[in-house]
């Protein structure tokens, strides 16, 4: 009777120290996931201006390079599905369509000396550069965060505690697949 009583204030005392334990990995995910919004919401933002950028630049290279309307269809296809988009998924999805099409403009860009000597223009690509290296840096943080979060989901006892409470892997915001292929650069004359 004596060993039954003490396995049982031993089970309960196992258990009131898991449970304790497990108090710290849900405060620890609810932060974690709170810091992965917020940086996903500076990332959304950057997007957005990017996306305010963009009609200004198209309008500005249009006049100059009216027979590429397949890029343009593409940018204005890749803005659509990024304003549409509802998920951290589609939003990634989204914004990678767009950076590649924002490349292919600038291919066609390159063709143009005389639209890359306009002021307006520069001061466009300026600020859509600015923009770029944001988004970059906002990404980058996104996926610290991410990283964090995943890495404490996984290892023990916070797994435990992560299944218990459906604590679910984000996604990482990673380059297209068109940004592994090396750029073509030319100094030529076209």
């Amino acid at each position: 009777m004596q060993m039954t009583r003490r396995s049982a204030v031993r089970g309960m005392l196992v258990l009131l120290a898991a449970l304790s334990v497990s108090g710290c990995s849900y405060n620890r995910f609810v932060t974690q996931e709170e810091a992965i919004k917020a940086q996903w919401a500076q990332v959304e933002n950057q997007l957005q201006r990017r996306n305010d950028l963009i009609p200004n630049l198209v309008e500005s290279v249009k006049g100059y390079a009216a027979h590429e309307e397949g890029v343009f269809k593409d940018i204005a296809e890749a803005r659509s599905r990024l304003l549409g988009a509802r998920s951290p998924e589609e939003t990634i999805q989204a914004a990678n369509q767009q950076t590649a099409a924002l490349g292919r403009l600038l291919a066609v860009v390159e063709s143009y000396p005389q639209l890359r000597a306009n002021e307006q223009f520069n001061r466009l690509m300026d600020e859509l550069s600015g923009t770029e290296n944001r988004i970059a840096t906002e990404r980058m943080r996104y996926n610290e965060r991410v990283q964090d979060y995943n890495t404490s989901r996984r290892q023990f006892p916070a797994n435990v505690t992560a299944g218990m409470f459906g604590f679910k892997a984000y996604p990482f915001f990673e380059a297209p697949a068109e940004a592994k292929q090396v750029p073509k650069v030319s100094f030529g004359k076209s």
